[in-house]
């Protein structure tokens, strides 16, 4: 029926590119079917084709491309490997099964223009440029949740960087991501590239550029330049837009958000995979190559003094992530439990090798720490996380109370050999008192001569005695029935505690 389709309209005179406008296939498969008589089409169709690596995905393929028809090769090849580290598939590849997908399923690609500028190629380490984007995701409960990002480029080699937040940035957010910036890069270039965003400059004031009060000291102190772009002025800093639209174009498009921290973990992992690894349209490089290069061209950047010893500035800030935790230079520092529902942002000092942080930033610090020269550890303070020992002394007060006092020593036996493990050993002794107060005394008598300090070991004999008891009463009323003028003397406690060193000894 192509075939057919494919001559008929030809046959009127169409255009090649009108044929595979209207037919939703490429402009190859048009010539081919020209170049074939119906019988050749008829044996093409009918001859079974060679599976391809890409088969076994194509359910995938398909679902991606019927949801979001404008996907490329290139974002439907990120997202394979997203879902299939282990596939090892060329980008032509997935290209061209991508285009024959589209045809067998006539899933006409949607037409996004994306506009590029000409912008001056810059030296090794001379420039980064900066800017801001937003963009509105799909939830996992099929909701919207806006999100804001900053993404930084190395202007000669196009090495990127970005960072994102689920509400909108602030000059302290805007701080913070700079010296994230310059960890990832292991320096900073000479010259700095921004648009004219209030969060960093107040007036341009005819070249003589006035910043806010905190970035103003921020500037002073990291000793770097600024280069302001003025309004209406893309091109000066045209690498950073594509940046912007690569970001939103091709890892945000379409993924779904679960939170900020997964979303950045994923965002930096694409930077790996896609962002700094795929070749670049203008340079015909990977940018991680021409990298190792320029990285070698930064300027060395020192920890960030604490800006609370300028006049002009406040506080370091970082946000209190959900497990009550702040990052620091790629490592996790332990903030008192609760302080995430109390403050979503908090204020460091660094003090030598000791961080600081406070809820306000001339407020006594609620956390202290000696800075980690790692990466990638949790810091945590002992006195951070719940405090368990009032609970602990609650418990043990209320399994004394049920126990006979001989068993003081007994319990603190227990205490002694479980020291990690008191709340567990309390509750099952008070499980044991509540359920079986008849034999508590003898069995903890019994724990003691044995030195059998244990919980578990005092449920044992509890249930044993419960056991022997058990048989006794049944005996008895089997006794009664046969011989009701026969009276059946009851046992004394000593009389267990003898059956048990015998069977102790058998």
């Amino acid at each position: 029926m192509l075939h057919i389709e494919i001559h008929q309209l030809r046959k009127r005179n169409l255009r090649i590119a009108q044929i595979a406008k209207q037919l939703k296939i490429s402009r190859n498969t048009v010539y081919k079917y020209l170049d074939m008589t119906f019988e050749e089409a008829q044996q093409e169709f009918s001859t079974p084709h060679k599976r391809k690596k890409l088969d076994p995905y194509q359910d995938w393929i398909v679902n991606w491309l019927q949801e979001f028809p404008h996907l490329s090769g290139a974002q439907i090849k990120d997202w394979l490997a997203e879902q299939f580290p282990d596939l090892d598939v060329g980008e032509s590849t997935v290209r061209n099964y991508v285009n024959e997908i589209r045809e067998k399923f006539q899933i006409e690609k949607t037409a996004i223009p994306r506009d590029y500028e000409a912008v001056e190629e810059q030296p090794l380490g001379k420039q980064i440029q900066v800017d801001w984007g937003q963009t509105i995701q799909k939830t996992m409960d099929k909701k919207e949740k806006k999100l804001y990002f900053i993404a930084f480029v190395l202007a000669h080699s196009r090495y990127k960087y970005m960072e994102w937040q689920d509400r909108p940035f602030t000059t302290q957010d805007t701080i913070r991501c700079h010296e994230n910036a310059f960890q990832y890069f292991g320096g900073r270039t000479e010259e700095i590239v921004y648009d004219q965003d209030n969060l960093i400059a107040v007036n341009e004031n005819a070249g003589d550029v006035i910043l806010t009060k905190e970035f103003q000291a921020y500037v002073k102190q990291q000793k770097f330049r600024i280069y302001l772009c003025r309004k209406a002025d893309p091109e000066s800093k045209g690498m950073i837009e594509n940046v912007v639209k690569y970001v939103k174009r091709n890892y945000a498009d379409s993924r779904i958000f679960k939170d900020i921290e997964d979303w950045n973990q994923r965002a930096w992992m694409w930077l790996a995979r896609t962002g700094n690894y795929k070749v670049h349209n203008t340079t015909k490089k990977r940018p991680v190559e021409v990298f190792t290069v320029e990285k070698q061209h930064l300027q060395p950047v020192s920890s960030l003094l604490p800006l609370a010893e300028s006049t002009d500035t406040q506080s370091i800030t970082r946000n209190v992530m959900k497990d009550n935790t702040i990052r620091y230079e790629s490592n996790r520092y332990s903030v008192p439990l609760g302080t995430y529902h109390q403050e979503k942002q908090v204020f460091l000092e660094i003090a030598g090798d000791k961080l600081f942080i406070r809820r306000l930033s001339d407020g006594e610090p609620i956390a202290e720490h000696v800075i980690c020269k790692e990466k990638g550890k949790l810091i945590k303070n002992r006195n951070h996380g719940r405090d368990r020992s009032s609970q602990v002394a609650e418990l043990r007060q209320e399994v004394l109370q049920l126990f006979p006092e001989e068993a003081v020593n007994f319990i603190e036996k227990i205490d002694e050999k479980y020291p990690r493990y008191r709340r567990d050993q309390y509750l099952i002794l008070k499980e044991v008192a509540k359920e079986s107060p008849t034999f508590l005394a003898a069995a903890v008598n019994k724990c003691i001569v044995e030195k059998l300090f244990s919980a578990n070991e005092l449920r044992d004999i509890v249930a044993y005695f419960k056991k022997i008891e058990k048989e006794t009463v049944n005996d008895t009323e089997r006794v009664s029935t046969d011989f009701p003028s026969i009276s059946v003397p009851k046992r004394e406690m000593e009389a267990y505690f003898k059956m048990m060193d015998g069977d102790q000894h058998e």
